[in-house]
């Protein structure tokens, strides 16, 4: 059935393959977006790739999600100095290379990887300042997608500047475990 499952009452299901086995093709296709001069070609548009290592775009965020996005990396890396705190993080995932909207990565995680330009990976807390054209399911596939690669939180920062919490298990969380102190709202 290579991998789709269709039955008339049922939804669409793809198999994805493991990360582990996406890695090497990820980092090739993303070098060759690099070295060509490709992703240039789209500055105003965020480039991620899928499994594929087609193009995906999607168009910059209003102000407000920078906003939250410098926030959280400012209070990631006061909160928890021991780490990196990044934006627009690259991480190779099973359904092609995904950038994180802000994120925070021990340095003994990141040492073995300091040289790649795309993270075999995810850092340990991943931030998705969610965009008026994101769906629910988009954002629960890209929590799994990170999960599955090592992040061990997932949060997500509303419009209105909540922040929502997901445990490595997927369960919601009144707070985080890696970062206690961290606000449940973000204010502007």
């Amino acid at each position: 059935m290579n991998g789709f499952c269709y039955d008339s009452g049922m939804a669409l299901y793809l198999k994805l393959p493991k990360a582990e086995t996406q890695h090497a093709f990820n980092h090739q296709r993303w070098e060759e977006l690099l070295a060509s001069g490709e992703m240039a070609r789209y500055e105003t548009q965020r480039v991620e790739t899928d499994r594929y290592g087609h193009l995906v775009l999607s168009p910059w965020a209003v102000a407000r999600h920078g906003i939250y996005q410098s926030r959280v990396i400012f209070l990631l890396q006061s909160q928890l100095p021991g780490g990196l705190a990044m934006s627009e993080c690259p991480v190779s995932t099973s359904d092609g290379v995904k950038l994180v909207d802000a994120a925070w990565m021990s340095r003994e995680r990141f040492a073995p990887m300091r040289e790649f330009n795309v993270f075999d990976r995810a850092p340990e807390i991943c931030v998705e300042v969610l965009s008026p054209s994101n769906t629910r399911p988009e954002i629960e596939e890209r929590r799994e997608l990170f999960l599955e690669i090592g992040c061990e939180e997932f949060w997500t920062v509303g419009a209105t500047g909540k922040v929502r919490f997901f445990t490595c298990d997927g369960d919601e969380s009144d707070r985080s475990e890696l970062c206690p102190a961290f606000p449940g709202q973000l204010d502007v």
